[in-house]
């Protein structure tokens, strides 16, 4: 991930926690200590036993494995540290020398996805698990609310300390995952093939960029057994059918909010494109369960005369679509 579209990422997050309060909190950052700092996957090792460690940050982006340490040097009242990984990976995270005051209020807590300007990721119709069951509190039982493993390759952690010298250690941990589902993009270009077998799920790749998405292959259907499949039926839009992709935009993450730009409940083979001209670029595939379903596609930042003209605050009109 190169150093601008890093910046661009962090410039979101901060953009949009900034309705959590989050950003009056950043510390002050040296120019030689800037926001590439933040992304920077640079991994100075210990020479004994080659763990990555650095202080972590009131708000902070996550992307390598290691030991993060922090230690209030004033009441921070509203901190986060947002955790991403690879697409084919699910992060585990685990806290130690924690010394903060649970019954003056101080609390950490890790979430099994992100969680901003109000809005989830994954949202709760794509996400397995019910809400509550999200959230680790360590403070609720400090003997199991020590670790939480994500479902996906983003998890988050946000403490609130009033006092000084309270603070924590968090080790990050990233671990495969044979199924990918329900993943963050670090970057603005690449292709994914996302496959759920015979699973009732939906999974989404969330671009936080104004994208063109190529769809280069598209495979629903495949029935269990050699039985004829069923005789296909009329639907007024792909909805109905229970196997579908469809293609959305917005600028947050939740995906039930977002703005619906097409839809597809029939396979193909061959290029299929579209540009959204949205801060956040969604393919999100609907299974029934009842069939293998496969999606694959190409996505591509859109150029700066790619992008719409903005009229008004309207999301229509923020996102159009080509």
């Amino acid at each position: 991930m190169s150093v601008a579209p890093r910046t661009h990422f962090l410039l979101f997050l901060i953009s949009l926690s900034s309705r959590m309060g989050l950003s009056r909190y950043i510390e002050d950052i040296e120019a030689a200590d800037g926001l590439y700092s933040l992304l920077s996957l640079d991994q100075k090792r210990d020479s004994e036993d080659f763990t990555f460690r650095r202080p972590l940050r009131c708000l902070d982006m996550l992307a390598t494995d290691g030991s993060y340490t922090f230690v209030a040097s004033r009441p921070q009242l509203a901190c986060a540290g947002f955790i991403i990984a690879e697409p084919s990976e699910v992060i585990s995270l685990e806290l130690s020398d924690v010394n903060i005051d649970c019954s003056a209020g101080d609390f950490i807590k890790m979430f099994d996805g992100w969680v901003l300007k109000g809005e989830k990721f994954p949202s709760k119709q794509d996400h397995e698990l019910p809400l509550h069951q999200r959230y680790t509190d360590y403070c609720s039982s400090p003997a199991t609310g020590a670790t939480s493993r994500s479902s996906q390759n983003v998890a988050m952690i946000f403490f609130h300390l009033h006092s000084a010298d309270s603070g924590f250690t968090l080790a990050i941990k990233k671990l495969h995952n044979p199924f990918p589902c329900n993943i963050m993009s670090q970057n603005p270009e690449g292709s994914f093939t996302m496959v759920l077998p015979h699973q009732r799920k939906n999974c989404s790749f969330s671009i936080i960029y104004p994208v063109e998405i190529r769809l280069t292959d598209l495979s629903l259907g495949h029935a269990k057994s050699n039985e004829l499949s069923p005789q296909r039926q009329l639907w007024s839009g792909c909805s109905g059918s229970g196997d579908y992709v469809e293609l959305l935009g917005g600028n947050g993450v939740d995906t039930s909010m977002m703005f619906p730009v097409a839809d597809l409940c029939f396979s193909l083979s061959g290029l299929a494109q579209m540009k959204i001209g949205c801060d956040n670029s969604v393919v999100r595939l609907v299974s029934s369960g009842n069939y293998i379903n496969r999606v694959s596609f190409q996505y591509r930042l859109l150029e700066q005369s790619e992008l719409p003209k903005t009229q008004e605050n309207a999301l229509d009109n923020f996102c159009s679509v080509e």
